[in-house]
């Protein structure tokens, strides 16, 4: 199965999620119509991060191809990232610039950005592998010069 880019993916699932997201917003409130945007997304997180998991290499999701899956983030200049470094339980980036944040602000939904791309990343290393996990200090959506981005492995017999 030939994948599309992450970023095309996130875009098309912007313009159906918009008028959804708007239409609670003003029924709910901000407040709440976040909330549900925010437990909607992490369980389509969970869902297509296992669907990749079944789809890695021997079905052993490890931290290579997990990896390896970095590609669709990149594809179509998604995000620009410098200072990488990867190892057998490590890997580290820097985001330079991040077209998703671009995006949203264009369509007008910056201010909820956070939760349509974002709050993703650790969720799926997540459900792709619960021995790997994100540390993230810094994102460009909510205003710094870059993301950070530290996945960790920590073999199931280490992650007690």
């Amino acid at each position: 199965m030939t994948e599309i880019s992450t970023l095309t993916k996130r875009h098309l699932q912007a313009q159906v999620i918009r008028p959804i997201y708007e239409e609670m917003e003003h029924v709910l409130g901000a407040e709440k119509a976040q909330q549900i945007l925010a437990d909607a997304i992490r369980k389509a997180a969970l869902a297509e991060a296992r669907e990749f998991a079944e789809r890695a290499p021997g079905k052993r999701p490890d931290m290579a191809s997990f990896i390896a899956l970095f590609d669709l983030w990149t594809h179509d200049g998604g995000i620009e990232v410098e200072n990488v470094e990867k190892g057998e339980d490590r890997y580290d980036f820097d985001v330079t610039r991040c077209r998703f944040v671009e995006m949203y602000r264009d369509m007008g939904l910056g201010h909820i950005g956070h939760l349509l791309s974002c709050h993703r990343d650790g969720t799926f290393c997540e459900g792709y592998n619960p021995a790997i996990s994100l540390e993230r200090e810094k994102t460009i959506m909510q205003g710094d010069d870059r993301c950070t981005f530290r996945y960790r492995y920590k073999a199931p017999e280490e992650a007690s």
